[in-house]
């Protein structure tokens, strides 16, 4: 246990959001008062329910010392700091008032920060940056480096694919920079400077601007302009989530600010660098590197969570941040390492039919890797030859690896009737979903991919149907969306009889009002079992 020795009272406080994800089907209560607690409940209890969470938190030694004494606290040096202007509206009262209800959820939280809470204090000290950003991956992650969102955001700082790499984050098969504590604050640190300077300073907008996009706040700014209404943050028309996400972080620094004036505590974090990054100079496999440590490979892989599989890239980074209190014994035991003992190696005899792609398959590398390791030019390969591949030293699934535990979040079995469908040209998610009466999130989340994903043509998604859904029946179910030109004489219920669908469908598929009647040549889209016509 620690023991708290300093005279101010502190909380880091917990919200969840999306990065830049404007328009998901569940965002954040819209909180105008404290009088609907029960939505607001709901949607805060734990993690955000538009974040995802796939790895439990990992208890890292940090230090040698069971008994661990908190006499210089990090959170009176960012208290310090804190300059926002603070409105008392009903929407940071509201925020902030959840978060002083929830001790222990803000302790679990503070806890999970505990490692990277100093670097990225420093980083904003550097840079010249608002203190209040300290709380920014409280607000989009819960502090929670293996964080991920339905919309394809990841990492700490939330970052969408596309934004990490305009700012300057590595992805490919081997690693993504947006779940490097370090390389993910470095990009978000870059983005809000550019942010705080595309909107003259305001950092509401600029906040704004990081949730949903810079695009949208600005047309919302020159809708206002136009209109001759003031283009701050607070009259901007944005949607649901942006207009809660700048009042939650304001909440959660009214509280850091006067912790005692709203009965908070905090888990007592020292203010010194607990963690540094070490130089490994090529590829190291991940469960060697763990040994070497004095760390298991959950430990490492939570101080780490930038790589995806069971090594370190073998064209880098290679860095691995570890506990100051291990870095000796580590760089002891590497220096004693030779060099051809970092991977584990398979002699591999070519087979008639192998590809490069099938033989990185199977064995959960990539063709680039077996090229290099080979001194090959080009995939050809000849039956009978010899490859050498590196392979990992135990078998992956003792790895715990990010891929691993994304897939197994997400892919999710469903009840009742199992229906394969087979994407075809055309096909979106929304338009499948409508088809099976479920949700493309759902869809989704049971085939292990993201909302966003791209489909591809040929794809067997599994999809779950209710029983009473018009998809039901036996597993040859096939569903097919057509388009029926209405007929002079035909009504709603003659079409939904002809096509064994039901009226209320047709009229959902199609946003009609059955008070009005149908137009012979008029287009109806309908979503058709052909095993049952």
């Amino acid at each position: 246990m620690k023991k708290i020795l300093f005279p101010l009272s502190l909380t880091v406080l917990v919200g969840c959001q999306n990065l830049n994800q404007p328009e998901q089907e569940q965002q954040s209560a819209n909180i105008v008062t404290a009088s609907n607690n029960d939505v607001f409940e709901a949607l805060h209890a734990d993690e955000s329910v538009a974040v995802i969470h796939p790895k439990e938190d990992v208890e890292i030694p940090l230090t040698e010392q069971d008994d661990i004494q908190v006499i210089d606290n990090i959170w009176v040096r960012i208290q310090s700091q804190l300059e926002f202007d603070i409105p008392d509206n009903s929407k940071v009262r509201a925020h902030r008032d959840w978060y002083a209800k929830h001790q222990r959820y803000l302790d679990r939280v503070a806890k999970r920060s505990e490692p990277f809470l100093f670097h990225i204090t420093e980083e904003l000290e550097k840079h010249n940056m608002p203190m209040e950003l300290v709380l920014l991956p409280v607000v989009e992650s819960a502090y929670d480096p293996f964080a991920y969102s339905h919309g394809s955001a990841s990492g700490m700082w939330q970052f969408l694919s596309g934004t990490g790499k305009q700012f300057g984050l590595k992805q490919d098969w081997w690693y993504d920079g947006r779940r490097d504590v370090a390389a993910s604050t470095q990009a978000a640190i870059k983005f809000l400077k550019y942010l705080h300077k595309r909107f003259d300073g305001d950092w509401l907008l600029a906040l704004a601007a990081y949730n949903s996009g810079e695009g949208r706040v600005a047309r919302a700014m020159k809708a206002n302009a136009r209109k001759g209404r003031p283009t701050d943050f607070w009259n901007l028309k944005l949607p649901k989530e942006t207009r809660d996400y700048v009042p939650k972080l304001l909440g959660l620094a009214a509280l850091v600010k006067e912790p005692e004036k709203y009965g908070v505590t905090l888990y007592a974090i020292n203010n010194e660098p607990v963690i540094s990054h070490v130089d490994i100079g090529s590829q190291l496999d991940l469960s060697l590197a763990a040994k070497l440590s004095g760390l298991t490979v959950d430990e490492l892989h939570a101080l780490t969570p930038g790589f995806n599989r069971w090594a370190t890239p073998p064209n880098g980074p290679h860095q691995l941040l570890l506990p100051n209190s291990k870095i000796e014994q580590f760089k002891k035991s590497l220096s004693s390492l030779d060099e051809k003992d970092r991977l584990s190696w398979q002699r591999y005899k070519i087979k008639s039919g192998d590809s490069l792609s099938v033989i990185a398959k199977r064995f959960n590398t990539t063709v680039s890797v077996i090229r290099e390791t080979n001194d090959l030019n080009n995939s050809v390969i000849v039956a009978g030859n010899y490859l050498l591949i590196p392979t990992a030293t135990q078998s992956l699934d003792r790895y715990a690896t990010y891929e691993q535990v994304r897939q197994s979040k997400l892919s999710k079995k469903g009840t009742g009737n199992k229906v394969i469908h087979v994407v075809k040209n055309g096909d979106n998610l929304w338009d499948i979903g409508r088809t099976y009466k479920v949700s493309g999130k759902d869809i989704a989340k049971w085939n292990g991919f993201a909302p966003k994903d791209m489909l591809r043509l040929g794809q067997k998604l599994t999809i779950w149907t209710a029983n009473d859904s018009a998809a039901s029946g036996s597993g040859n179910t096939v569903m097919r969306n057509i388009q029926y030109k209405v007929k002079s004489g035909d009504s709603l219920a003659r079409i939904a009889s002809k096509f064994k669908v039901k009226i209320a469908d047709i009229e959902k598929w199609n946003n009609l009002n059955r008070s009005k009647y149908l137009q012979p040549g008029q287009i109806l889209k309908l979503s058709v079992n052909i095993t049952s016509i």
